[in-house]
């Protein structure tokens, strides 16, 4: 069995308590979504396999990317293939962005930055999540990690305003997250077993997560800003 095998066997209830970043990124692309007004225009820019068009469906959604990060991923739902630094569009076209774990991907993420800055209205919203502890991922197309200094100075620098940024959970939401990655360099057979103990464990130091207020240690970032 494969670790993504294992994860799908997890039940829902408790994958989003195991991996509790990836449900505050989904659960935020639904809430970014319905603010939104009925027809405006959202660019996805890195938009992988299209996974979060489907919560636009009120919008006129746009999916954007150079489609070279994974060779196991279907890009054939992209609307557009094309690259962040230079995007084929005029100036205020975009409603609203969603770009989702991508800048650590692009070579001169401040270049990505301002460039959506440059197709968005001005007053335009952006729903941004970046990478602070994450594996190496998308060989060799993974070049950056971010602390919240440099997120908020990538985007105050490139003409967006931060409305809000909060960190992913804390150490221990850190911690029950690389126990869990950990079951991915065991044998196939070995680790459904190894699973069964790992996982209350996980998710028991997931929840001491409330002893750390500070939340340096975290998995990434989820940022909302606003087009100056």
């Amino acid at each position: 069995m494969s670790y993504a095998g294992l994860r799908r066997l997890v039940p829902g209830w408790l994958r989003r308590e195991i991996f509790y970043f990836e449900t505050l990124i989904v659960d935020g692309v639904a809430e970014f979504a319905q603010a939104l007004p009925k027809g405006c225009a959202v660019l996805d820019a890195g938009a992988g396999e299209g996974q979060y068009r489907e919560y636009f469906g009120k919008q006129k959604y746009l999916g954007v990317d150079l489609g070279v990060g994974d060779v196991a991923w279907n890009y054939s739902q992209l609307d557009c293939v094309a690259d962040l630094l230079r995007l084929p569009f005029g100036d205020g076209r975009f409603d609203a962005f969603v770009s989702v774990v991508t800048l650590e991907h692009v070579t001169e993420p401040g270049a990505a930055i301002a460039e959506m800055a440059r197709v968005g209205r001005s007053g335009a919203m952006l729903y941004l999540v970046v990478p602070h502890e994450w594996e190496v991922h998308q060989h060799p197309h993974d070049y950056w990690r971010f602390t919240k200094f440099g997120v908020r100075r990538l985007l105050e620098t490139n003409g967006w305003e931060v409305v809000k940024l909060a960190p992913g959970g804390g150490y221990f939401r850190l911690l029950s997250r690389r126990l869990m990655n950990g079951l991915q360099f065991l044998p196939g057979w070995l680790m459904p077993l190894a699973a069964v103990l790992v996982v209350p464990v996980a998710l028991v130091i997931g929840w001491m997560d409330g002893l750390d207020s500070q939340q340096d240690y975290t998995l990434g970032y989820i940022c909302l800003a606003k087009r100056k």
